[in-house]
């Protein structure tokens, strides 16, 4: 009898040590992991994180693992919701998307807060976080068309991959392992609505939801607690439930020959990743032949048909939450006309009643491309044509944007982009402290690290 798809994804991660990895590839897990602690810092003052953090904290319970930048020590199946969202809050974490889209750093602290919990290694996290994001990144070219396509969320692809995460901190055998899987994928299915029409903070919330009851699903296995065992490929499964077609072999099929965190991407914008290319492109326009917002007359994106759909919903041209403005491609351009630059402030309260965006937003028009369509996702192509009161037009055509492994972010991007969001929590010095420990972490417990992260 053929090995089910969770007992083969289980035997590689029971079995996958630090020795096993490659130089390249601990460095890049490290470098996504700066780049999360960067974003959790920045969502250190929202308002979704904060009623979470109330809430944990009025409810209490045991000092297993720390809040990211706080400093609170509270259970580590509650301390994984907080940090997750925390990394997800501005919509500045790394981006993958193939078939469906995913943040795989959103995994990254089952790792740290099972780490904490049960003494390990930074070492040990590691392997954890590569993990994640080897399964995470396949999972979302598992599905064809992806799930995002079948109007379902890609928390529903993330409930699979968090408890092989936690679950490899908490020295899962196989078959634990392959119980916490069937728990997790028993039940966390998200519908698609956190990211269409108007949004809300559940929009950043179900991917660090179903990342949370990973560890609760690993939990439960290592008391002795059973799951599914085909929960992908069995009868009422994600297969089954979800419709043709599948293809098995991404998911399984050359594990360990490379990995797939080589191939993700960052974002060098805090915006939803189908913009990216758009705002690189206006960007290029307007600073290089420096074109006031003033000086516009109509501007065309042309785009994947499912950009289309999600980024040019009527909504988008009138949000009134930074949720529904971070995922507006009419407004994050009209910001750029504007600012000639996109930033976490773009989506302040004040931004958002700056009248200068709405004069220029309605100029912008979103059209769909075919042509384009056939280039995704090999390539997330976008051309964008900017025609000027005085009749000018200027043009610019992009394959794919800055973040993207094509283009990637360099040490000095990244170190730009994390200090700019821990700005006002943290010194220089701690900056800079901070960046020299997470690229020397593996020397480190994962106490000793969580500790260095407190403001």
């Amino acid at each position: 009898m053929d090995k089910t798809i969770s007992r083969q994804i289980a035997e590689f991660a029971v079995h996958l040590k630090y020795d096993d990895l490659p130089g390249d590839v601990v460095h890049e897990a490290k470098r996504y992991l700066y780049d999360s602690i960067g974003c959790a810092y920045g969502g250190y003052h929202t308002k979704d994180v904060n009623i979470l953090r109330d809430i944990y904290l009025g409810m209490g319970g045991k000092e297993e693992a720390t809040l990211i930048g706080f400093g609170d020590r509270i259970p580590a199946v509650n301390a994984t919701l907080v940090n997750s969202l925390m990394i997800r809050a501005l919509d500045f974490n790394d981006i993958y998307w193939k078939e469906d889209p995913s943040h795989p750093s959103d995994l990254i602290p089952a790792a740290l807060c099972v780490g904490e919990m049960v003494g390990a290694s930074m070492k040990d996290v590691i392997v954890a976080i590569v993990l994640a994001y080897e399964f995470e990144q396949r999972i979302c070219e598992f599905a064809v068309p992806g799930v995002r396509e079948r109007k379902w969320h890609h928390a529903t692809l993330t409930q699979f991959v968090s408890p092989i995460v936690a679950g490899k901190l908490l020295g899962l055998t196989v078959d634990q392992m392959v119980h916490a899987i069937g728990i997790n994928g028993s039940h966390n299915h998200t519908i698609g609505c956190p990211t269409a029409g108007q949004l809300t903070m559940m929009k950043n919330t179900v991917d660090p939801m179903a990342v949370q009851s990973g560890v609760f699903a690993a939990l439960m296995a290592q008391k002795g607690y059973s799951g599914t065992e085909a929960v992908f490929e069995g009868k009422e499964g994600l297969m089954d439930v979800f419709g043709p077609d599948w293809d098995v072999s991404k998911m399984t099929g050359g594990l360990g020959e490379s990995y797939r965190i080589l191939q993700c991407g960052m974002k060098a914008f805090p915006t939803e990743a189908l913009t990216h290319t758009h705002l690189s492109a206006t960007l290029n326009l307007v600073r290089g032949n420096n074109i006031a917002h003033t000086q516009i007359a109509e501007v065309t994106i042309t785009t994947i048909a499912r950009a289309c759909d999600i980024l040019f919903d009527p909504h988008k041209y009138r949000p009134e939450s930074r949720e529904t403005a971070d995922h507006s491609l009419p407004y994050c351009i009209a910001c750029v006309l504007v600012d000639h630059q996109i930033t976490t402030q773009s989506f302040s309260e004040e931004k958002l009643a700056d009248k200068r965006i709405w004069d220029v937003i309605d100029k912008i028009k979103g059209e769909a491309s075919q042509e384009f369509e056939k280039m995704f996702p090999a390539k997330q192509p976008s051309k964008v044509v900017i025609k000027t009161t005085d009749g000018k037009e200027f043009s610019e055509y992009l394959d794919y944007p800055k973040g993207d492994p094509r283009e990637p972010m360099t040490m000095d991007d990244l170190e730009a982009k994390f200090n700019g969001l821990s700005m006002g929590l943290l010194t220089d010095e701690r900056q800079k402290e901070i960046k020299e420990k997470t690229f020397a972490c593996e020397t480190m417990s994962t106490a000793e690290f969580m500790k260095t992260l407190v403001v």
